[in-house]
């Protein structure tokens, strides 16, 4: 039977987000809001203080550790289970220390040479997703010459690196990272081939909430769906990624993304995934056109 994806919900402390952005800047928002992700069903929280949209400019290690520490230590000490969203092995490490169990790093450790082995020492998870650089210069890094083929094997590669450096193989997690460095196209392309991705011998997460790619389907230049408009899309991608296996969804909308997942696990019947959010079990080891992407 394959287990139902986890649920990660998205709570961004940055000014500047997307979909979100200044929102839930003081820690006090950011709190109530991840607790009422949970509510609605999240298995555990995203919590990132550095936007990653094209075109943004990066905190201070300082003002990001002064977003998200508040946030990770209240959301720990009410028991919730936290992912911390950084590319920087310092905030990683004070924010682990404040009680987060997971690191989601979206360079995969390629912008800190001291993340690997502070993940290795740590023994967390460790979400690593597919990156081509910053976000000042990333969307211009959307060439391939076979994009499913090229981000599979660029996975790989990562994952033996990561195994080099010291983190259990069992630890990792991969993202194939929508819409960073990705045209529509290309986002679409990775998508039809999740059961590639899944089998490439790691957890995978899939990150598809509220992309640019989703507002424009089926829509006419100019008549775009709004970040906000887009959950009932993202939760069709959902639904294609929990019958594709994957192991969690991260997703701005967790009302949405809980029906889709039970409107998967009908179609997959019996003898597939089952059970309410979060039956995926426990956190932790279980065996042309130029890109404009939204992201965190």
């Amino acid at each position: 039977m394959t287990p139902r994806p986890l649920v990660m919900g998205v709570v961004n402390v940055t000014p500047d987000s997307f979909s979100d952005g200044g929102e839930w800047l003081q820690p006090e928002a950011a709190v109530t809001h991840a607790r009422l992700l949970v509510s609605q069903g999240a298995d555990l929280v995203d919590v990132g203080g550095e936007s990653t949209r094209p075109g943004a400019e990066r905190p201070s290690v300082e003002e990001e550790l002064r977003r998200v520490l508040p946030v990770v230590s209240a959301l720990a000490t009410a028991g919730v289970t936290v992912s911390v969203d950084t590319m920087r092995a310092s905030v990683a490490a004070a924010a682990l220390d404040a009680g987060a169990s997971i690191v989601n790093d979206v360079s995969g450790g390629l912008a800190d040479p001291d993340m690997v082995g502070l993940v290795a020492d740590r023994g967390v998870d460790y979400i690593a997703m597919h990156w081509r650089g910053h976000s000042a210069d990333m969307q211009s890094r959307a060439i391939y010459d076979d994009v499913v083929g090229d981000v599979c094997s660029a996975l790989v590669d990562r994952a033996a690196a990561l195994a080099a450096g010291g983190i259990a193989p069992e630890r990792v997690v991969l993202d194939p990272g929508f819409g960073f460095a990705k045209t529509a196209e290309h986002n679409w392309a990775l998508l039809r081939s999740l059961d590639l991705l899944v089998g490439l011998g790691h957890r995978l997460l899939v990150g598809t909430s509220r992309k640019t790619f989703l507002g424009r389907v089926g829509r006419a230049p100019g008549a775009e769906r709004s970040p906000l408009d887009r959950d009932v899309v993202t939760a069709v991608t959902t639904a294609y990624a929990a019958l594709a296996g994957v192991w969690c969804v991260r997703v701005h909308d967790v009302p949405t993304t809980v029906d889709a997942l039970d409107v998967a696990a009908a179609l997959a019947g019996p003898t597939g995934p089952a059970g309410g959010s979060g039956s995926a079990g426990p956190i932790g080891p279980i065996g042309p056109a130029s890109p404009e992407e939204e992201l965190r």
